[in-house]
């Protein structure tokens, strides 16, 4: 099969230096840092461009992302890539982690355990990606992330161990 120039796509996106969030990193909690960033205080990470995210909540240890999936998550199999369910899932998961964390505290995803229940695509309308966790000590945490597609069914879920760790202040 030849391709055509109609069946050539391309997406432009930018973001803002991550720099600018890295130097509050120990100075703020994770709620606040969170928050200045759903209020437009702070810019999104690099990665939520990337991946095309549009919409994100914050509570104490809970985050909600959400994502509209778009032909450039696409598989070749026509199916939005696991990878990017998977980056969905840990973002959502580590974030709920990062929101329970006092000023001075980091965290580092050690492990991701993830389940892909359905197939996602264009169709399946926005989804909903939330993370809660289940379980903080002093030096590691347990979250959870489920995404559920625009019909409320379940079509991922992912279970997240985090390290925690004294940030270095800059």
């Amino acid at each position: 099969m030849e391709l055509t120039q109609t069946d050539q796509r391309s997406r432009t996106f930018s973001w803002t230096d991550p720099a600018v969030n890295a130097a509050y990193f120990g100075r703020r909690s994770g709620l606040e840092m969170l928050r200045a960033m759903v209020s437009g205080e702070l810019p999104y990470p690099p990665v939520m461009a990337m991946l095309g995210g549009d919409g994100f909540e914050v509570g104490e240890g809970r985050v909600t992302v959400y994502l509209t999936p778009q032909e450039f998550h696409y598989n070749p199999l026509g199916s939005v890539h696991g990878g990017v369910l998977a980056t969905l899932l840990d973002t959502a998961a580590g974030c709920a982690v990062h929101a329970t964390l006092a000023a001075g505290t980091g965290y580092t995803s050690v492990d991701l355990s993830t389940k892909f229940l359905r197939p996602v695509t264009v169709a399946s309308g926005r989804l909903r990606c939330e993370g809660t966790v289940l379980s903080r000590g002093r030096r590691t945490a347990l979250a959870q992330a489920t995404i559920v597609d625009a019909a409320g069914r379940l079509a991922a879920h992912a279970t997240s161990t985090c390290l925690l760790f004294d940030a270095p202040m800059a």
